[in-house]
């Protein structure tokens, strides 16, 4: 079996090695291809990666390449975890919005219909090579904006999957909450990626007993501190909302907060720089505890868990949380909407399990932010000032003429080097 990973020269990676170190019964790798425009960053990350693979005992081959035709050739699945514009255009995805007092973050907002352009173009022509050279690959997109990027492999017709670690992240940390192993927390996960809710914590089952009373009533100051949320809000809403919520639930303070701190974005330079020297130690063979930090937790669990399940001819019944069509999961939207739920996993792709229906609290939201996804996936294809501005005006957290003008103008000035138009 080969896996081919685009962008893997990320100071992510050696978290996804880990985990194919850990789990190769489960995904039993025979050659690892890191692919990455930057040879420095790919000569620090693959040698660490073979010195894990090495302690490890796993007998699996580890390449590295900037060819990307080379990487892709003859892989069985492509994991996508690129940066286009890397952490100098997060940054800027960070800032500029907080100028219009608007919320500066990569993947939502502004910032992240910046991040969706330029991001977009590059995915879909990796996603050709991958259907020229490896035709019965799995692409397996882990860049964000999830949803927007997935809904433009899917609607051009490439065998993708969609995935993100909140909900793994919320399973873990539920299951330590509740003294239990985590494959016995299921969540009924509902939403679009980076909008979620958790609308019930099931212990043995789909079926099983619906804990999330429990928890909000025993932990729920613990779960609001995380999600940097009020507890009454929690209890309110009788749900546990993605931490992404905030954006939308607190979206003033979030500003005010913004204005006054670092970016993430230069945060997480810092922590690279770092991170690359550690890296670059010979006697360095184990992912560094400051790589929890970077952010991605579980994402090797989840990465492996899904690969296995696209590729393994026995995976039909695996249940996963992914991001794929809704192909009706959630009536209000189209069929073609990208949505993140529970979903039955194996080689004929993801298939989204039933949901209740969603409250229109959570409805409304979810039918809004998708019509942006829209016209986001549109202005990204297509290009131009004014998709930019219908986007923007569309958005929730925009929303006004004045402010969607403003955006637009600065969104376009600070990426015309990704826009052939501007």
């Amino acid at each position: 079996m080969k896996l081919a990973v685009v962008g893997g020269g990320s100071t992510y990676t050696p978290e996804l090695i880990d985990g194919f170190a850990r789990l190769r019964d489960t995904l039993p790798v025979e050659e690892l291809a890191l692919i990455d425009p930057d040879a420095h960053r790919l000569e620090l990350v693959g040698g660490l990666a073979r010195r894990i693979f090495a302690k490890q005992g796993h007998p699996g081959r580890i390449v590295t390449t900037s060819d990307l035709a080379a990487g892709v050739e003859g892989a069985d699945a492509v994991l996508l975890q690129l940066r286009v514009g890397g952490q100098a255009a997060r940054n800027q995805d960070e800032t500029w919005p907080l100028e219009c007092g608007c919320v500066g973050q990569e993947t939502t907002g502004a910032g992240g219909l910046a991040k969706a352009m330029r991001t977009v173009p590059v995915v879909l022509d990796i996603a050709e090579q991958v259907r020229r050279l490896a035709p019965d690959a799995w692409i397996i997109d882990f860049t964000n904006p999830v949803g927007i990027v997935t809904r433009a492999l899917l609607q051009a017709g490439h065998r993708a999957v969609g995935l993100c670690n909140v909900a793994i992240g919320f399973q873990r940390r539920f299951a330590a909450r509740l003294g239990v192993a985590p494959e016995q927390v299921h969540l009924d996960h509902v939403g679009l990626n980076h909008l979620t809710w958790e609308r019930a914590v099931r212990i043995g089952g789909p079926g099983g007993e619906d804990v999330l009373p429990k928890l909000l009533s025993e932990h729920g100051d613990d779960i609001a501190a995380d999600l940097h949320l009020p507890r009454p809000v929690l209890d309110r809403l009788g749900v546990v909302p993605s931490y992404y919520l905030r954006y939308y639930y607190a979206h003033d303070e979030v500003v005010r907060e913004l204005r006054t701190s670092p970016s993430r974005a230069s945060q997480v330079a810092a922590m690279e720089k770092e991170l690359l020297e550690m890296y670059g130690d010979p006697a360095l063979d184990e992912k560094p505890e400051l790589l929890a930090k970077r952010g991605g937790a579980f994402y090797s669990e989840a990465a492996v868990a899904l690969a296995a399940s696209l590729l393994r001819p026995t995976a039909e019944g695996d249940v996963q949380v992914v991001n794929t069509y809704n192909n009706g999961t959630l009536p209000f939207l189209a069929d073609d909407a990208v949505i993140e739920v529970p979903a039955t996993v194996g080689p004929q792709g993801a298939q989204p399990l039933p949901v209740p229906p969603l409250e229109p609290l959570f409805a409304g939201l979810v039918a809004n932010v998708t019509a942006y996804e829209d016209l986001a996936l549109d202005a990204a294809l297509r290009g131009g000032r004014d998709r930019v501005f219908t986007a923007l005006l569309a958005h929730p957290l925009v929303g006004q003429y004045d402010l969607a003008e403003q955006l637009t103008d600065r969104l376009v000035a600070h990426n015309r080097e990704h826009f052939a138009w501007a």
